[in-house]
């Protein structure tokens, strides 16, 4: 008998002799879906398929246009608009993404799987040619959407409007949204719709939306915009000397602010502060906050009036800070008023009886102190017997 083969040579012998065969088959489990969508918009397609071998996915598009044919996608197509995503992992996942759809991209997208050896050679005829899932993509032409007014005066009211034309389909109703937050909600078919802000100013500033219940929806923008206005979060601050010194102001207006600046008051002078500036000030800022930090506080240079100053596009607004520094004993000093208190009481007790006049006590061996009983009585009477007797 002939030595036995090694585990890896009968291993490749047996899948070479079809111990493993594979299953060329190949089929969706997700097939993407039709979508109406308006120009500017996106789409996004999935699709999945299984197999063994796990096949491989392509998308391929056909332009909604005579004797159009179907044309290869891939990532970063059409001007980088297009976005292909794919998993192989138990089955095969893949998704497109197309942004700002323009009313060219209208058309059939197809999701082609196949898993055979030889789908992608240039001459030889898969045996198991790619099976296909298509979705139609139509994109319309945003309808005409006009929206007023464009300028707003602080402290005022007004009134927000939307009109919209060559609408996609009929209106059923109207949603108006600041933010995420719903404000009002009608089941009216009318092509415009209002909303009215009481009076303008930091609180009512944002962004207004304005939507159109429609298939596809429509919706328009409306920014009320104000300077900002700058509050401080606290108007007096107080620090311990060596501690870190906070100051932060705060605007919750739209537009948000762009360029936050701080000053310290100096001799009726606004000196800037500078964040860095000697590694003790650091300045954090975003669009709604600004905050100024002092490392290791001095009672001699840090104490005083800072202004924190806030600008963007329509204005500027500022406010002030007054920054107190206190001695590292502060804190010792109830204590101390207390230990001095108690003190003071104890002297002016321990005086009070030193000076007070003690009581008079008699003394026991006074014999005035109680007068004695008389005998005369007694005496009177023996001498008046002893006369009798003689």
């Amino acid at each position: 008998m002939g030595s036995p083969l090694p585990p890896l040579t009968a291993c490749l012998l047996l899948l070479l002799g079809g111990g493993v065969r594979a299953d060329l088959s190949a089929g969706f489990i997700k097939s993407p879906l039709s979508q109406v969508k308006l120009s500017g918009d996106s789409v996004e397609l999935h699709c999945e398929a299984v197999g063994r071998p796990i096949p491989e996915i392509q998308w391929w598009f056909e332009a909604d246009e005579p004797n159009a044919t179907f044309s290869h996608l891939w990532q970063g197509a059409r001007e980088d608009r297009v976005q292909i995503h794919v998993t192989y992992n138990v089955h095969a996942a893949s998704v497109i993404h197309i942004t700002a759809l323009l009313v060219e991209d209208t058309g059939t997208y197809e999701c082609r799987a196949s898993n055979d050896p030889d789908r992608n050679h240039l001459r030889k005829t898969p045996k198991v040619k790619w099976i296909r899932s298509q979705a139609n993509v139509i994109v319309l032409e945003y309808p005409v959407l006009f929206t007023s007014p464009s300028e707003f005066t602080f402290g005022s009211s007004a009134v927000l409007f939307c009109n919209v034309t060559l609408f996609p389909s009929n209106i059923t109703g109207h949603k108006w949204m600041k933010g995420d937050k719903v404000l009002r909600e009608d089941d009216s078919n009318d092509i415009s719709t209002a909303y009215n802000v009481s009076q303008v100013n930091s609180d009512t500033s944002g962004v207004y939306t304005c939507h159109f219940k429609t298939d596809p929806p429509v919706s328009g923008t409306i920014e009320v915009a104000v300077s900002p206005h700058v509050v401080a979060y606290k108007p007096s601050e107080h620090g311990n000397e060596g501690d870190v010194g906070v100051m932060t102001c705060k605007s919750k207006s739209y537009p948000p602010v762009e360029n936050w600046n701080w000053y310290k008051v100096m001799d009726g002078v606004n000196e800037p502060v500078l964040n860095g500036t000697g590694d003790r000030y650091h300045i954090k800022s975003n669009g709604t906050k600004s905050e100024l930090r002092i490392s290791a506080l001095s009672m001699e240079t840090d104490p005083g009036t800072y202004i924190c100053n806030g600008t963007n596009l329509l204005g500027s607004g500022g406010a002030t800070v007054s920054l107190r520094v206190r001695s590292r004993l502060a804190a010792l000093w109830p204590f101390l008023g207390i230990v001095v208190e108690v003190l003071v009481l104890v002297t002016i007790i321990f005086i009070y009886e030193k000076r007070r006049k003690p009581d008079e006590v008699p003394d026991e061996d006074d014999g005035g102190a109680a007068p004695l009983k008389s005998n005369s009585g007694t005496n009177h009477q023996d001498n008046v017997r002893q006369r009798n007797s003689n």
